[in-house]
């Protein structure tokens, strides 16, 4: 995989959302942020994104119904080598979490994650893909 440039925020939070975007933009990404289940899909429909980070309580699609429309699309994976991050503020049941996590790249707990934190893990993928093409 590619290094991480271009960066889809899904997410209904605004301040959450006001301060990833702020955070990631300051830090060289190029970054879109939407805020309901329905754009988020449509968003990572239409353009071509390197990581995607994608909440689970979202209006009018969950993330988990977002990330299994994405991962399983009638014309196959549509984010084919798009990495995704599921952010959420609930412990989901060990069923659940592992459902979301075979179809995802990473699992986050949002209480936990600062923006300083959010650039480190995204600064590590990036260097484990580097280390991976280099070998």
């Amino acid at each position: 995989m590619a290094a991480i440039k271009s960066i889809l925020i899904i997410e209904d939070d605004r301040f959450i959302g006001e301060m990833y975007v702020r955070s990631l933009r300051n830090n060289g990404y190029t970054v879109d942020w939407v805020t309901t289940g329905r754009e988020g899909y449509g968003a990572a429909s239409i353009k071509k994104y390197d990581l995607i980070l994608l909440d689970i309580m979202l209006p009018e699609q969950t993330g988990t119904e977002v990330l299994h429309l994405l991962r399983n699309s009638p014309n196959g994976d549509l984010v084919a080598g798009t990495r995704v991050i599921v952010l959420t503020n609930f412990d989901q049941d060990d069923e659940s979490r592992t459902a979301m996590q075979s179809q995802a790249d990473g699992y986050l707990i949002k209480a936990d994650i600062t923006p300083r934190k959010l650039l480190d893990i995204i600064s590590q993928m990036t260097a484990v893909d580097q280390t991976a093409t280099d070998v």
